[in-house]
């Protein structure tokens, strides 16, 4: 009999706790008590990048030497580093020479337009070069074929502000989201033209080579139309 009692008691119980449970997964809310919060969705630049409040900390943005030029500039680190870098060694190169108030990296996104490529600049995926020279004209013709040309080695992953809607020259930036495999290809090429002599921003390029124009003019169809 005593034995009978406990194990009803026993059965009981866990039927009186298994529908206790099942009615608490009906109320309102406890579910979504149960599961954890989405992370917030953190603002992003005009190309879909991450938006830092700062450089050199707690940040993706540091100030990086650009080899060569005795310049710096904050600029996202990793593979928007290296191609940013590269476009602007190459420009000092074989554009214009450049001082340090031609050049300027991160900037604070407040003071920025949000939906124009300028926003980018606080991601810290664009620079930009001769932040005076922003007008629609503000290159000699052999200077824009070499800036083509450097365009060109970037494949349409950097475009050039003056050929926005909005002409701003000394924008330059990354024109490919987070995780687009162009960017960490394009990164690793120019870090292993860095380490080979020859080859890589300062090597020696003849922009006026018939295969080098048509890839940058076909590229500059490309990019003056989107």
């Amino acid at each position: 009999m005593r034995n009978d009692i406990t194990r009803r008691a026993v059965v009981t119980s866990a039927a009186v706790i298994g529908a206790a449970a099942a009615v608490g997964s009906l109320v309102p809310g406890t579910a979504a008590a149960a599961t954890a919060k989405e992370p917030k969705k953190l603002p992003t630049s005009l190309n879909g990048w991450t938006i830092e409040k700062e450089a050199n900390h707690v940040s993706t943005v540091w100030t990086r030497p650009v080899a060569g030029t005795g310049l710096k500039v904050d600029v996202r680190i990793g593979d928007v580093e290296a191609i940013l870098l590269h476009v602007t060694r190459r420009f000092h190169y074989e554009v214009e020479q450049l001082q340090r108030v031609d050049l300027a990296g991160w900037q604070g996104a407040g003071t920025l337009r949000r939906g124009l490529p300028e926003s980018n600049l606080a991601s810290g995926t664009a620079v930009r070069i001769r932040p005076g020279a922003s007008a629609k004209g503000g290159l000699f013709p052999q200077q824009e074929i070499v800036l083509r040309d450097i365009l060109a080695d970037c494949e349409g992953v950097v475009r050039w502000g003056g050929d926005d809607s909005e002409v701003d020259e000394s924008l330059f930036y990354i024109d490919a989201a987070p995780g687009d495999e162009r960017v960490a290809k394009l990164g690793e090429r120019f870090r292993d033209w860095d380490a080979t002599p020859g080859l890589g921003a300062g090597g020696a390029v003849d922009v006026q080579s018939t295969s080098r124009r048509n890839r940058a003019e076909r590229l500059a169809r490309v990019q003056r139309s989107g």
